[in-house]
Parts: structure tokens; sequence; C-alpha cells
């Protein structure tokens, strides 16, 4: 079982050179996916008349995303893992890939790079409302629950599939590519019920700077449990529980 590798860190962790430089670039990848989809969806408003709840504007989010997180992972991937994922970072240290105080640094700086993404675009669309995820009518927090504990396990499923593997082999960028795929084609099938985040990160920015925290809990509760039994799994299955990883990042693009 990989949860009996689990390990807190040692107290000089998070000041480590190497751990800050990896949180900044949680925070920078953070930063450039949040304000590429997010502010995809405040164009896409603009310019259809608030019409991002149209199957076009499904699609154009589903598209931006994808393409954003595909950049964000793979900027990241060589410093920090590319996690850009606080559901990531558990699932990781669920597996015993990442200490606890490396994972709470990545938390926070990941944290972090949502919330001034969302402020950055705050700004810069003249004061336009960075939209909170919200549960569509007719669907409750526990069918919203459901869907991001079954989408979020499809992601780190696939974070592990690709990236943490130990017999995977050489993908190079396939691993990022099918990242950004899962995340695009997962917001095809959830973005009209519950938003499709996937991500605690992704809702926390948008709720901190419209100070809506409606239903919020869904978005961290259901990514944390999906990833947690991701990890698992993956790790039980098909790992069998040797690892051969580093406790530091969880990705090896």
């Amino acid at each position: 079982m990989p949860i009996y590798r689990i390990a807190i860190g040692t107290p000089g962790e998070a000041s480590h050179p190497d751990a800050l430089r990896a949180a900044l670039a949680e925070f920078f990848s953070m930063l450039i996916f949040v304000f590429a989809g997010q502010g995809s969806g405040m164009a896409f408003n603009k310019l259809s008349n608030n019409g991002s709840s149209t199957p076009s504007g499904l699609i154009a989010a589903a598209l931006a995303h994808a393409f954003a997180l595909f950049v964000a992972v793979s900027v990241g991937a060589n410093i920090s893992g590319g996690h850009v994922n606080p559901a990531v970072t558990f699932g990781a240290f669920i597996g015993g890939n990442i200490t606890l105080l490396r994972g709470i640094l990545y938390w926070l700086a990941q944290l972090l790079g949502s919330v001034v993404a969302c402020m950055l675009l705050k700004f810069a669309t003249g004061g336009l409302e960075t939209s909170a995820f919200a549960l569509s009518s007719g669907i409750s927090v526990w069918n919203a629950l459901v869907f991001e504990i079954v989408m979020t396990f499809g992601l780190v499923y696939t974070v592990y599939a690709t990236a943490v593997d130990p017999n995977k082999g050489n993908l190079g960028s396939i691993a990022p590519i099918a990242i950004g795929f899962i995340v695009g084609a997962n917001i095809l099938a959830g973005g009209a019920f519950d938003g499709a985040s996937m991500n605690p990160a992704v809702s926390f920015g948008p709720a901190v700077v419209s100070w809506n925290f409606t239903h919020h809990w869904v978005y961290w509760l259901g990514p944390l449990i999906g990833a947690t039994i991701a990890a698992l799994v993956y790790d039980n299955v098909y790992i069998n529980g040797e690892s051969t990883h580093e406790q530091l990042p969880v990705t090896d693009y």
C-alpha cells in the first residue's frame, strides 16, 4: 500500500532553495493556466453577451483549458513536476511521491497563483467579474460531488499512468498532452453541470476575488477524494507498491 510510504519531510525542506524554486514554478504555472482558462470564459462572455453557457461556450472552455494546461504542465515539469493542481499534489503525497511539507509549499503556491491570476484578470478587463464555480439548475451538491470525484479520478489516474509509473518508458511530451486532453474532455462532460473544476486552486481564485464561496467545499472534497482513489488504485494494481521515485516531484516528463 502506498499509504505506508507517506513522508512528512525534514524541517528545513520547506526553505530549501530547490523546494522554493519548485514552488515558484507551481505559482507561475497556475497563474498561466488560470489566466488563460478563466480569461477565455470572460472573453467569450464579452463577445457573445454572456453566452458562455451555450454549447459553443462549453467547447471554447474545454479547448482553452486543455491548451493552457498542456503548456502549464510542460513549463513546470522539469522544475516542480508540473502538478498545477492541489489534487494532483495530494495524490502524489498519498502515493509517497512527495513529502507533506513540500506538498504544503506547492499548495500555497498554487492557491496564490490562482488568486493573482484572477486579480490580474479583473484589473485588465476593467472590473469584469471572475465568476466562481457554481452548480447548474437541478444539480445537487451530491451530484456535483460525484462529478468531481469521477473527473478528478480520471485526471490523476492519467497523471500516474503517463508521468509517475516507473514502467512508463520515455513518453516525451505525451504526458502533458494526455493530461490536457483529459481535462478538456472532462469539461465537455461535466462543464454544463458543475463547471468541471477537478482542481481546488482553479475554484479558489475566482471564489476569493468574487467573494462567493457557495458550495465551495464540493470543489475541494470531490477532487481530493478522486485523487486519493486514483493514487491508491494505480499504485496497488500497476506499480505494486514498489516506488522507485524520490520523495520530491511526482512527474518525470
